[in-house]
């Protein structure tokens, strides 16, 4: 082609420095454009001066020679874009059998290196079709044992071929021998255990290596004690799994500890995945006050940390005393913000009796701390922000008015922006509706009126509150710990049915110190006969077919359809309420509107009740009621519990 090129270079169509790229391409027929990718060349056409190019998504693609020349970069056949064009069957039989062979021929296509995202991005998933992590780990396994390939610790770091061969020994050791500082050193010291089963001269190594690790634990015992620690680790699971005895005794984990460094700052340095090999050497050195330091420890370090100490407390009997001093932390809002995270993401059954109102209240604290603090991240608030039920499983057992205070003191914290504030106070209102006149600020709601109530139904609810409290929910606590001990919490019935009484409990309870807090009882002496008022008797006359009705309107927890007796927040007894005698209203009775003449008022109660004989709270017997001649309606009050009735003839709740 260059004799057609040169021709072209006479007649003027292209330069004479474009020759040489464009025998190129023309020989290699592969090619890769910088935005198009790789195309294969189909066609010379040297009287209009173009190449014919199939890329991908633009087949049959014409482009100018000399624009080609430019843009564009010769494939040779034997690169992997090439073989994979015309070898695709070809190199996937070649993946399934010969690892180092492909790799090989990665390498090559890009000058003899290559990152292992290159490597997995001209692979996956034209050649290899299945599970590349599966695949990569046998493939890496092969590559550390064939003395060519130089494997890199570091993942950004390219895959390189030699053509001399290095033993696996040989090289594990010089990259031991050359890495600077004692973690980097650690590094390469975890690669020589992995592999110690694939030494020439296993013992030879070892030797080699625990002797270089002594000198620097010596040195680093007091500056850097958890870097000496994790030397200690890794050289004694060396030494065990390669059964080499130490030559003279060495420094170990105890030496460390002796020199009394901050626990919980060495234990934070430590690698994540030593904590627990760490913690075991610290309790073994320390085998009197070892709880309580760690215990003590705890609001200073991690919240994965946090998780392996408590663990390690749990299985030695030490639980209750972490518990007693970790709800006083709570109750003092000393907690640090990681230490709660780690509560807030256990949430276990076992601290059921910490998880309440007080450590979101602390929770709260820490994060405003942590911003005080300049910290440049706050796990915690994140952490509250995107687990959608921590704060509904924290508050749904408290009173409604520790969840309002809460509310206000969530209202005002400067840790949320406005947004993240509206998205909490959105699940607090979900769960809790009561609570949307406090946030929507609307001053009627927020002051909630008092409940009108006789005092025979305020005792029902103070004797339903009592035994709630003291019976039926210490009961449940018990069904509940019972049911846990039967093991698998997922699977267990019983525990799960435990729980969703615990829920209903905890809501009733929640309603009942709300209603008892604004009941005020009376005992409806006396009331307004002028207009209908609480504690009258209202003759009522249907003006349809003259039939006549009487309702006697009492407290908001009092009912009694026979008697006709209904509560002064019932829809009938809204629509009387202040209309004098005379006075026409609508009332519905049987789903129909029906028009009705106030025909008189009167107290429902005539005389005062008989003084109280103890200290009980006055409970005013209401007045006996003859039968009352009348067809009564079927009332009902939404504003009671299903099952309420008036004290005088009404059944227990």
């Amino acid at each position: 082609m260059r004799e057609e090129f040169e021709k072209l270079v006479s007649a003027g169509k292209i330069s004479r420095a474009h020759v040489d790229r464009l025998v190129q391409l023309a020989h290699c027929g592969y090619c890769r454009h910088r935005s198009w990718g790789f195309g294969k060349i189909t066609a010379v056409d040297t009287i209009f001066s173009r190449f014919m190019i199939d890329f991908a998504g633009k087949p049959g693609h014409s482009m100018d020679l000399a624009f080609a020349a430019h843009s564009l970069e010769p494939i040779p056949p034997t690169h992997i874009l090439a073989r994979k064009a015309h070898d695709l069957s070809g190199l996937r039989q070649m993946a399934a059998l010969h690892h180092l062979e492909l790799i090989k021929l990665v390498l090559d296509s890009y000058g003899g290196k290559a990152t292992l995202e290159q490597i997995q991005q001209v692979l996956v998933p034209d050649v290899i079709t299945e599970d590349w992590r599966k695949w990569w780990e046998a493939a890496r396994r092969e590559l550390k044992k064939d003395g060519h390939f130089l494997v890199p610790m570091r993942k950004a770091d390219p895959i390189r071929w030699a053509s001399e061969e290095v033993s696996l020994q040989d090289r594990l050791m010089a990259e031991f021998r050359g890495a600077k500082g004692l973690k980097a050193r650690l590094v390469q010291a975890h690669e020589i255990l992995k592999n110690h089963s694939d030494l020439a001269d296993p013992a030879a190594a070892v030797r080699e290596m625990c002797g270089l690790l002594n000198a620097e634990i010596a040195t680093h015992q007091r500056t850097q004690p958890a870097l000496a620690l994790e030397a200690i680790f890794v050289r004694d699971e060396t030494r065990q799994a390669t059964a080499v005895a130490a030559a003279e005794p060495e420094l170990g984990a105890k030496d460390v500890w002796a020199h009394q460094h901050p626990v919980g700052e060495v234990l934070d340095q430590v690698t994540a995945s030593r904590h627990k090999h760490a913690l075991e050497s610290f309790r073994a050195s320390c085998p009197d006050q070892w709880a309580v330091v760690l215990i003590e420890a705890l609001n200073h370090v991690s919240s994965k940390l946090c998780g392996e100490i408590v663990k390690l407390l749990s299985q030695e009997g030490r639980i209750e005393e972490f518990k007693a001093w970790l709800a006083r932390l709570i109750s003092q809002h000393l907690a640090s913000s990681e230490l709660l995270l780690w509560l807030a993401r256990e949430r276990s059954d076992s601290f059921a009796d910490i998880l309440g109102p007080e450590l979101f209240r602390a929770m709260l604290t820490a994060v405003e701390r942590d911003q005080f603090l300049e910290k440049k991240s706050n796990r915690l608030r994140d952490y509250m922000l995107d687990d959608p039920t921590l704060l509904v499983d924290l508050i749904e057992s408290a009173d409604l008015d520790v969840i309002k205070d809460l509310t206000r003191t969530l209202q005002l914290s400067p840790s949320f922006d406005d947004m993240d504030k509206r998205s909490l106070l959105a699940r607090i209102v979900k769960h809790f509706p009561a609570i949307q006149s406090l946030i929507s600020g609307d001053q009627h709601a927020r002051q909630e009126s008092s409940l009108v109530v006789s005092w025979e139904s305020l005792e029902r609810r103070k004797a339903e509150y009592d035994e709630l409290v003291h019976k039926r929910i210490p009961s449940n606590s018990h069904e509940i710990s019972v049911a846990r001990s039967y093991g698998d919490l997922n699977e267990n019935h019983e525990y799960k049915a435990a729980k969703e009484m615990q829920k209903l409990l905890m809501r009733r309870k929640a309603e009942l110190e709300s209603q008892l807090a604004r009941a005020r009882g009376t005992d409806f002496v006396s009331p307004r006969t002028d207009v209908v008022s609480i504690g009258t008797r209202v003759h009522v006359t249907d003006l349809a077919d003259s039939h006549g009705e009487i309702y006697i309107i009492l407290g908001a927890w009092d009912f009694d359809a026979q008697r006709g007796i209904i509560s002064y927040l019932s829809p009938i007894a809204q629509s009387l309420l202040n209309r004098a005698v005379g006075e026409e209203i609508e009332l519905e009775h049987d789903h129909q509107l029906h028009r009705y003449r106030i025909e008189r008022i009167e107290a429902y109660i005539q005389t005062p009740p008989a003084p109280l004989q103890s200290d009980a709270a006055p409970a005013a017997p209401l007045e006996a009621e003859a039968s009352v001649a009348m067809s009564s309606p079927s009332v009902s009050d939404p504003g009671s519990p299903p099952g309420e009735q008036a004290a005088d003839g009404s059944a227990p709740p």
